[in-house]
């Protein structure tokens, strides 16, 4: 399941979740670990207590994995604390973050998806180098690519810092076109094919979500 905290710091060309750049609901942190219990199946919501449901009734339900997104989940300070906790529980805990915030600071035990900005987002340069001494086994490094100028910079700056030494994987992920034709995406296929061609030891990324609902929709 996704955490989605708002707020981000960094404007992409391409950002298909600008919605969470503002609003959301305001929670502590148990209450966002209660209400992940209740979706992990766990525990009971109040509507289930009331419809007298029982917590053996969910077990086969229960989802192990839960992911820390947004917005940039690391301009929160509650972040590390949840993380601490979300693990002290027994969850799986992955983050996905931009890239230009330091993520060493938390638990080693999370699994990092960190973002290097490539050319064609507008954010280049925001990358924060220290990321990559931190980086381990099972983390991964992403690249968002929209064009070939994207590519060649991914293919060059995996090679340079020896990417595939570093992490788990390194995933090279095609922008995928607006759905109100705010900005085209890349063929997955055409990335497929240059990656082929210079047998990079990358993998693709497909937002999957959008190939099963439509692109826009949230809460999937």
């Amino acid at each position: 399941m996704f955490v989605r905290l708002t707020g981000c710091n960094l404007r992409c060309t391409w950002c298909d979740t600008a919605y969470a750049f503002h609003g959301g609901k305001k929670m502590s942190v148990d209450e966002v670990l209660t209400r992940v219990d209740e979706l992990a199946g766990r525990a009971l919501s109040e509507r289930e207590k009331d419809a007298g449901w029982k917590p053996a009734l969910r077990s086969e339900r229960h989802v192990p994995l839960v992911e820390l997104t947004g917005g940039e989940p690391l301009l929160q300070e509650e972040i590390y604390p949840l993380a601490e906790k979300l693990i002290a529980a027994g969850y799986t805990v992955m983050i996905e973050t931009s890239g230009e915030k330091f993520v060493g600071r938390l638990p080693r035990e999370v699994i990092k998806i960190v973002d290097v900005k490539c050319p064609d987002s507008g954010e280049a340069d925001t990358f924060n180098a220290k990321n990559l001494d931190v980086v381990d086994e099972k983390d991964e490094i992403k690249f968002v690519i929209s064009s070939r100028r994207d590519y060649e910079f991914a293919r060059e700056f995996a090679r340079e810092h020896g990417l595939n030494e570093k992490v788990k994987q390194v995933l090279f992920s095609p922008v995928f076109d607006d759905p109100e034709g705010k900005w085209k995406g890349l063929e997955p296929r055409q990335l497929v094919e240059w990656m082929l061609e210079d047998g990079l030891p990358v993998r693709l990324g497909l937002q999957l979500h959008k190939f099963v609902w439509h692109p826009a929709t949230k809460g999937v």
